[in-house]
């Protein structure tokens, strides 16, 4: 491979309009598709439902507002790693870094590729064996894109998000102006009274839909003015995706009521029959297909900076912090990352790392918004372009939840959570050998 030195940071090419695109891109996956089935199981009532999609976009705001303080006062590569270890130290910046790249990105990374591979499959058949092999092609492909130059991966990226955000509206308008809806059927049921448990499952189940909100932070180093344009991204995306979620939501209520909502394996297929016909099934799979692809280039795109910025402070394998000298790229971080998403991939052990790992995810991002209060009093003189809005509640309500979400995930999922600590953990031997070496 061809490399110079690694700079203190790449260039910053990244503009508002590709932030902004990445964000969305990568929050809207294959998760608004498959969660308001599960939502409707829990939830028989349209207008708490709707609530709840919206509450789950409020919170998951308030997360991506607080983590913008930290990227616009610290715009370097890497993100949570970078804030995590100015907040708590190096250790648990690390710890996060190999949880990313071992678990949490590349096990995403593979799961979404073989959505891909599967809903393919509606077009062209695969056996169980061609699905991992278009699976693996997909992730290479995207790769390779985002080695041969920062610009491609992000002109692909804007392309899908533009195509599949236009195809969302699509489905929202035509849904709402053609026929074969029921208005009664956003009325609900009316002796349904939800538990505070189910109402605790869907909203999980909700905020994991608009994962992906950190993944701004992870390209800081090479977004333009970041201090604008990072806390403004994160806004405009998240109020973009808010919007695509709750009016989808309303479109599939109105075309099914939440009753059959509950019994569907395909909502948004089915919802799409009511008012397209048997063309409304190809017009979803068409929509998977380009949300995860465009949502895996993003994830490819931004989470090779983490293994990048900890090889670049000596705390991973050196080669991982080469830049390379044509493409001016983390062309290695990104080649590491590839591969292993691909043999998670080929092993299908990935589906089970993410149950384990949903919950360190959390653990983490409640951290970063800790952050965003420990650098205030150890840090005041930061320069700070952005301080979040309503602070210190915004960071305090999502820490809250935070939490929550952890303590509950131990309760319901003693087992799967024990596990996910044991694999952060299993980073520790890791740290302990790089950091020697420094």
């Amino acid at each position: 491979m061809e490399h110079d030195s690694p700079p203190a940071e790449m260039k910053r090419v990244i503009g508002l309009l590709d932030t902004t695109m990445i964000s969305v891109g990568a929050i809207l996956a294959s998760g608004i598709f498959l969660v308001p089935a599960t939502i409707a199981l829990h939830i028989q009532s349209p207008s708490l439902t709707l609530m709840l999609w919206i509450g789950g976009g409020i919170i998951s705001l308030f997360g991506a507002l607080s983590v913008a303080e930290l990227g616009a006062a610290l715009p370097r590569s890497g993100g949570q790693y970078v804030y995590l270890t100015e907040a708590y130290g190096p250790v648990w910046g690390f710890l996060y870094g190999w949880s990313a790249l071992s678990v949490i990105n590349t096990a995403s990374i593979a799961a979404i590729g073989v959505a891909f591979a599967e809903y393919l499959s509606y077009f062209a058949p695969l056996t169980s064996i061609g699905v991992q092999v278009v699976a693996i092609v997909s992730v290479v492909l995207l790769t390779s894109i985002n080695v041969i130059g920062v610009r491609t991966g992000i002109w692909t990226q804007n392309i899908l998000t533009f195509i599949k955000v236009g195809i969302f509206g699509g489905i929202i308008i035509l849904g709402l102006v053609l026929p074969g809806g029921d208005m009664r059927h956003l009325s609900g049921t009316a002796e349904f009274t939800p538990s505070l448990g189910s109402i605790g499952l869907a909203m999980v189940a909700i905020l994991w839909t608009y994962d992906a909100w950190i993944e701004i932070s992870y390209v800081a180093g090479e977004i333009k003015n970041p201090g604008r344009n990072i806390p403004l991204a994160s806004l405009l995306s998240m109020v973009v995706i808010i919007a695509i979620y709750g009016l989808a939501n309303f479109v599939f209520i109105y075309a099914l009521s939440t009753e059959k909502m509950a019994s569907s394996t395909l909502v948004a297929s089915d919802a799409a029959k009511v008012f397209l016909g048997p063309a409304g099934a190809s017009l979803i799979a068409m929509a998977i297909l380009i949300s995860t692809l465009g949502a895996n280039n993003a994830n490819i795109l931004t989470s090779a900076r983490i293994t990048y910025a900890m090889a670049r402070e000596k705390r991973f394998v050196r080669a991982a912090a080469a830049v390379h000298a044509r493409f001016k790229t983390p062309a290695n971080a990104l080649i590491l990352q590839g591969a292993w998403a691909a043999i998670l991939t080929f092993t299908g052990s990935y589906d089970q790392l993410i149950t384990y790992m949903i919950f360190a995810s959390w653990i983490f991002y409640g951290m970063s918004a800790g952050a965003v209060i420990i650098l205030r009093k150890k840090r005041p003189d930061l320069a700070r372009p952005y301080r979040v809005w309503g602070y210190p509640w915004v960071p305090v309500i999502f820490i809250i939840f935070a939490l929550w979400l952890t303590a509950n995930t131990i309760l319901e999922a003693p087992r799967d959570a024990a596990i996910g600590a044991g694999l952060i953990l299993l980073g520790l031997p890791a740290y302990f050998y790089w950091n020697a070496k420094r």
